[in-house]
Formats: structure tokens, C-alpha cells, sequence
């Protein structure tokens, strides 16, 4: 018995000894990751582990990152991959990524469904007597999230009333007027303050549900609210999920088709509220969103403006929960709003690309100090070139074997929107291209346009 009495007191006392180490010698970022439809979220974040784990290796991968560490006089001991261990969210594997990447017949990854996460621990030595209570570790939480479920962010701030009559604007509006007609007729011979037909509420929702998907499909739109309407995740469909918008004020009578629509955007609010944004949001040190800019100049003027406006909003909803800081009641310090793709423009135009992004997000965000925008290129794909005297990139179109040059077009420079003279004639190409030829254990990290001065930006205070 007094062995077990020793031997009890002898793991708590080492166990309080662990917690107080890692207190002293270990920090913990929270990091978010995602991204608007097709922005390369997938392929950013195994990116950013495959290039932080080669750095650690000894790689100059992170060049920008490096120089940071150097002009801090802190020294980079290692990087590791933490373990899976028993977490009940599913695992980023991105070595799988990695070898979908690199394969016989490379393609990209599928895109995520579900919240995933990974673990990165940074060893770095400290210096001057500091040293003498030995390394110091930054652990990086790498949460990656649909997309579309980040748009249900400023839905936390409507009713069921004011939501439907924002909602049903728009769908009067080209170019969703052009997928929305048989949705409005509906809607338009229903009388919401009939007694609830579930027959009718569910009519009423697969019809908003396939015009949701024909405005992502046909026209590239992405301000398209539910967002779990069209990334459920794995617990699928759900009866709160049956509602769709209903002119009128109010919530109806009691049985009221009104009051059922009503009653579930509430539980879909809530859910969202509960078991997403709060359990979650709240932790988050660091935040990363991906919009693909070019593909949204590509698809039109619609799908640009609708970007535009879906980047504002987010934007608007970071900036007033992040004020909430004050309260205590969020951790977030920086957000990064990162342009995809930029390997898809020559050098001379990233900057172009870089500045239009800027203007979208003029609308709203948080002050400079805690957000940063920027085009990047998690995998760069091409190589920079002259054809015809001109700039252009040349690349792999997804299905051949041969590069070749390609020359996007005009990307405008003054603020957005861009105006009529760019619309009335644009020329925009933007190819599917194949990854590069990487190696398929990615021990040298992944060719990148801009990652490390994110990743330097994003750790500055940390490191």
C-alpha cells in the first residue's frame, strides 16, 4: 500500500513538472484555415506542412520565414508532425495529398467536407541565459473548414424576416434571376400564414437547393447562404435544415408555415452557432481565407461582383468579432486574406492581382495590424516566360503532356468594381492545369509563390 501511495504521489509530482515545462516552454497557435469554393484550400495546407516540415530539415523553402528567424537570432532545431493521437476530428493526411499530387497520373486532391485538423511542433533554440531552460516550442493546430459554412458567419447576425428579404433581393437580381425562377413562382403562390404543410416546406427547400447549386455551377457564384446546404458535412441532411426565405415580417402565427420556416433558420442559427462557431471561432489564434480572384474575373462580371460581395461580408463579420476581443471573449489576432493561384499570371501582373484583391476587402476587416491581404500560390504550377514579345506562363493543361504558354489577359488595376470598358470585352483565359512533378514524399517541400512572407507574417509575434 505505501509503494502505491509513493508511486501515485511520484507520477503527479511529474506530471505537474510536465504541465509547468510546457507552460515555460510551449506555445500554442490555433490556426483556421479555409477558403471560397475552388480557391486550393486542400492544397494550401499541404503546402504549408510539407514546406514547414522540409525547413526543418534543413530546406530553404521558407525563405522569408528564415529571414525572420535570423533577424529575430532565434534558430530553427526542427520541425515534426505530431501524431493523430485519439482526436475526434479527422485527420489532414497530407502525405495522401501529397501523393495524389505526384502520382503516375497526378490530380489534385479532393476537396474537404468535414472540419480536420493536424498538429506541427516548431523547435527553436533560445539564446543568452534564456538557453539554459532549453529549447522552446511552437505548436501549431491546423484546423481546415469548408468554405461554405464560413459564409453562414454574418447569418449569426439576422432573423428569419430579415434574412429572407436580403435573400430574395438578391434572387431578383441577375444573374441569379436566371436559375431563381421556378424558387420565386413557388414562393409566390404560397400563403405563409396557411397552417404548415411539411410537404411544402420540404418542396419549397429542394427547390432553393437546386438553385443554389445551378448559381454555383452555371455562373460561379459563391455568396450562397446556407452554406451547409451545400457542404453539409457527414451528418448529412437534417429537418432544421428544411426552411428556405419567405417575403414578409414577423414569424407568423402558431402552425403558421411562417412560424415552422421561422422556428428552423433559428435551430439552423443556433447549431451553427453551437457546435461550429463557438466551440471553435473562440479558439482560433490565426485565420486564413482563400479566394480565387482569378477564377471569379474568368467566370464574369456576376461571379466577380458576388465574390466581391461574399469577401466584404466575411470581412465585416471578422472585423466585429474581433472586437470582441475586448470583451474576452475571442482569441483571434490576424487574419490573412490570401488571393490563390497567382502562378497563373506572369510576374508583371501579380501585383495588378494583388491590388484588386486590396480593394475588395476595402469595404470591412479588422484594422491593418491584424489582417493582411495577398496573392500567393500554395503549389506553383508554372514558370514564367516571354512568347511573342510578351509575358506569359507556361504550364501543363490538365489532360496533355506538354507545357504551354498561356497569356490570362488584362487584370484591372484601378479599385473595384472593375468597370464597363473591362467588361464590354474581356479576355480572360484561365486553364486547368496539372501539378508539377514533385517528389511523392515531399522531403523537399513543394515548389510556392509567397507562402514563407504568409507564414512569416502570420508567426511574427510568436517566434
Amino acid at each position: 500500500m505505501g509503494e502505491a501511495l509513493i508511486g501515485g504521489t511520484f507520477n503527479a509530482v511529474s506530471e505537474l513538472a510536465d504541465e509547468a515545462e510546457r507552460m515555460v516552454n510551449e506555445t500554442t497557435l490555433r490556426v483556421a484555415i479555409t477558403g471560397l469554393s475552388r480557391s486550393g484550400k486542400t492544397v494550401f495546407i499541404t503546402s504549408l506542412i510539407a514546406n514547414l516540415l522540409a525547413l526543418g530539415r534543413g530546406r530553404p523553402v521558407l525563405p522569408a520565414l528564415s529571414a525572420q528567424l535570423e533577424r529575430q537570432g532565434t534558430a530553427l532545431l526542427g520541425v515534426r508532425l505530431e501524431p493523430a493521437g485519439t482526436q475526434a476530428l479527422d485527420w489532414f493526411d497530407a502525405a495522401d495529398k501529397i501523393r495524389d499530387l505526384a502520382g503516375a497520373t497526378p490530380h489534385w486532391p479532393p476537396r474537404t467536407s468535414d472540419l480536420a485538423s493536424a498538429s506541427l511542433t516548431l523547435e527553436l533554440a533560445r539564446s543568452g541565459p534564456a538557453r539554459l531552460l532549453g529549447p522552446r516550442r511552437i505548436r501549431l493546430d491546423l484546423l481546415d473548414y469548408p468554405g461554405e459554412w464560413l459564409l453562414d458567419l454574418p447569418l449569426l447576425d439576422h432573423d428569419f424576416a430579415s434574412w429572407s428579404r436580403e435573400t430574395l433581393d438578391l434572387l431578383r437580381a441577375p444573374p441569379r434571376d436566371a436559375v431563381s425562377a421556378e424558387f420565386l413562382a413557388f414562393v409566390s403562390a404560397l400563403d405563409p400564414n396557411a397552417v404548415a404543410d411539411e410537404a411544402v416546406a420540404r418542396r419549397g427547400y429542394r427547390l432553393y437547393l437546386a438553385m443554389l447549386e445551378q448559381a454555383r455551377d452555371r455562373f460561379g457564384l459563391r455568396w450562397l447562404q446556407p452554406g451547409r446546404f451545400l457542404r453539409p458535412g457527414p451528418r448529412g441532411e437534417s429537418p432544421m435544415m428544411w426552411f428556405f426565405p419567405l417575403p414578409g415580417e414577423g414569424t407568423g402565427a402558431s402552425g403558421s408555415l411562417r412560424d415552422l420556416l421561422s422556428r428552423r433558420f433559428v435551430a439552423y442559427r443556433d447549431d451553427m452557432r453551437a457546435n461550429f462557431f463557438d466551440p471553435w471561432f473562440a479558439r482560433f489564434d490565426r485565420q486564413v481565407v482563400l479566394v480565387d480572384v482569378l477564377g471569379a474575373l474568368w467566370a464574369g462580371q456576376g461571379a466577380f461582383e458576388d465574390t466581391r460581395h461574399a469577401v466584404a461580408q466575411i470581412a465585416a463579420a471578422y472585423d466585429a468579432r474581433a472586437r470582441s476581443r475586448w470583451l474576452g471573449l475571442n482569441t483571434l489576432k490576424r487574419v490573412g486574406f490570401v488571393a490563390s493561384k497567382a502562378d497563373h499570371v506572369p510576374a508583371a501582373q501579380r501585383p495588378a492581382l494583388e491590388s484588386l484583391f486590396a480593394g475588395m476587402l476595402a469595404q470591412g476587416g479588422p484594422s491593418r495590424r491584424e489582417t493582411s491581404h495577398r496573392a500567393l500560390a500554395a503549389l506553383r504550377c508554372t514558370e514564367d516566360a516571354e512568347h511573342d514579345g510578351l509575358p506569359v506562363v507556361l504550364g501543363v493543361p490538365l489532360g496533355e503532356e506538354r507545357r504551354r504558354p498561356f497569356r490570362p489577359g488584362h487584370i484591372p488595376t484601378t479599385p473595384p468594381p472593375p468597370g464597363d470598358a473591362f467588361w464590354s470585352r474581356p479576355f480572360f483565359e484561365l486553364p486547368a492545369l496539372r501539378p508539377p512533378l514533385i517528389d511523392p514524399d515531399g522531403r523537399d517541400g513543394l515548389p510556392h509563390l509567397g507562402l514563407d512572407t504568409l507564414l512569416a507574417w502570420l508567426l511574427e509575434d510568436a517566434l
